[in-house]
């Protein structure tokens, strides 16, 4: 599996890079100015050539990772060229399953539980990425409260799994997720 890469082109690319960092272990609150400078080795004084102040550094962050999650995602899967249900799974992946991506995704879900604008932000990426979902899911189901159901249960098998700590008897973790994902875009075993 691939991982999505993003050259870093100007200093300020650099802050929102070292915030996302920050956010993804540390959480909003990890995501300091003087602490950002210190991990890249620059005086805090530049920050502000490039931000008003924290809060723009916050927004442009999540400018950042809602593109990468949704527009870059998509671009480039349409890219590679699949059917439906490979995109979708193909996706999934890249969101949800990536070095860079998941971790920041999950702080960004934690965030807004504690933010209104986050929470915002996340509804207005989620709704994007449930709709895609269902273009996609609705090009080989015809019901349309069968194509919301797997739609949500895609969704949320994807989010969901990095938060189920239960084990699987004699199966893998890979073996059940796969055998659920084949149940919802109803494809035979592999």
């Amino acid at each position: 599996m691939g991982h999505i890469r993003f050259e870093t082109r100007t200093p300020r690319d650099r802050w929102i890079e070292a915030g996302l960092a920050a956010l993804a272990t540390g959480g909003p609150d990890a995501v300091r100015v003087e602490a950002l400078a210190k991990r890249l080795g620059v005086t805090k004084g530049g920050f502000y050539g490039f931000f008003a102040d924290r809060a723009a550094l916050l927004t442009a962050m999540l400018d950042t990772w809602e593109r990468e999650s949704t527009d870059d995602v998509w671009e480039r899967v349409n890219r590679e060229g699949h059917d439906p249900k490979s995109l979708i799974t193909r996706a999934g992946l890249l969101t949800f399953s990536t070095d860079r991506l998941l971790p920041i995704d999950l702080a960004v879900r934690d965030w807004a539980r504690r933010d209104p604008a986050v929470a915002e932000r996340l509804r207005r990426v989620d709704d994007r990425r449930m709709d895609l979902l269902r273009q996609m899911i609705g090009t080989f189901c015809d019901d349309p409260d069968e194509v919301e159901a797997r739609s949500v249960l895609a969704f949320c098998l994807l989010i969901g799994e990095h938060f189920l700590a239960a084990g699987h008897g004699d199966r893998t973790r890979d073996q059940v997720l796969r055998r659920a994902g084949d149940i919802i875009l109803d494809r035979e075993p592999r």
